[in-house]
């Protein structure tokens, strides 16, 4: 496993850190505890040592899952939460108040919820689960922050960007109020190479890429005939024609499967490595399997010049989201 620098924090994280939505068991299925718990401690075993999880996955059955591990291999792990909106609606609405979404007292009990949930006396890096860059001045989360970090309930502060939003973070990031950012970046959604990189490289940001899979659709695993379950996000995700729409796209990315990458999700992720500023990229991950073969493509080898040029006229301006 490679290990990246986490911004300007002092931590080193591995480049293949573990996305933990998938195992708090809501809105996502086919995981049982059983089976992510030997995913968690297989995960350790190949050198991660980034966790990604958040309050809201599974009413905090995530976080407890991370507790279990940190309660018997804590040693060199690092953890990252968020803490949720409090009106529970994901991305934040523009011109949404600071106060509806995260008031101090909203701040303070989640994060010592999230405490509570992984058995910890301090969050290494605690989140904000959405953002508006109108909040950047805004006193009262700077103060809680401030004091949540006095009596050492968290160390570093990040923002997990609204979904497709790169640019809603540039004013916070030029702040210096942040440590990281969190941001979706894959083959199709390369918009955050445009500002919000070479922004977080000037002011030493880590950089933590979520979806790299663009939910299994760069795996080529969806296809019009795919069915999810009743309740999996998915169903929401590909609504519509979407499902036809990756199909196609993906149909045209095979012909780049071959020396470089022998499957299109090591493609995919193997994209996403080959920018310098990531510090880390989160794919979700349920089994051991999913664990071996993600862990696997933290070799040093990167994609060619020409291979990356390629892959850049695969990008699609879309918006899940709206």
């Amino acid at each position: 496993m490679k290990y990246r620098s986490l911004g300007k924090t002092g931590l080193k994280v591995s480049e293949i850190g573990y996305g933990a939505w998938g195992i708090g068991g809501a809105l996502w299925h086919g995981a049982s505890d059983s089976e992510s718990m030997k995913a968690l401690n297989k995960a350790v075993d190949c050198g991660i040592n980034f966790f990604d999880t958040a309050l809201f996955y599974g009413d905090g059955h995530s976080e407890r899952l991370i507790g279990k591990l940190l309660k018997e291999r804590r040693d060199g792990l690092i953890v990252a939460t968020k803490i949720p909106p409090k009106n529970l609606r994901w991305p934040a609405r523009e011109g949404s108040s600071l106060r509806e979404i995260f008031p101090a007292s909203h701040i303070r009990e989640s994060t010592e919820q999230s405490l509570r949930n992984l058995g910890v006396e301090c969050i290494d890096l605690q989140q904000f689960h959405v953002w508006l860059d109108d909040w950047t001045d805004d006193q009262e989360w700077i103060e809680e922050v401030a004091k949540l970090r006095e009596e050492r309930k968290i160390r570093f502060l990040g923002i997990s960007i609204n979904n497709h939003e790169p640019r809603n973070a540039l004013r916070l990031i030029r702040s210096g109020r942040v440590d990281t950012v969190q941001v979706i970046y894959n083959i199709f959604d390369q918009s955050p190479e445009d500002e919000l990189f070479p922004e977080c490289q000037r002011s030493g940001i880590g950089i933590i890429a979520r979806v790299p899979f663009d939910e299994g659709a760069l795996t080529g695993s969806v296809s019009p005939a795919t069915r999810f379950e009743e309740k999996d996000f998915r169903n929401w995700y590909f609504r519509g024609d979407r499902k036809t729409e990756v199909w196609e796209r993906v149909r045209h990315l095979e012909p780049l499967v071959g020396a470089e990458a022998s499957t299109l999700a090591e493609l995919a992720l193997r994209f996403c490595l080959h920018h310098s500023a990531l510090s880390t990229v989160i794919p979700g991950m349920r089994t051991e399997s999913h664990v071996e073969a993600n862990c696997a493509l933290s070799d040093g080898r990167d994609l060619s010049a020409e291979t990356v040029q390629e892959l850049r006229k695969h990008r699609w301006k879309k918006n899940y989201y709206r």
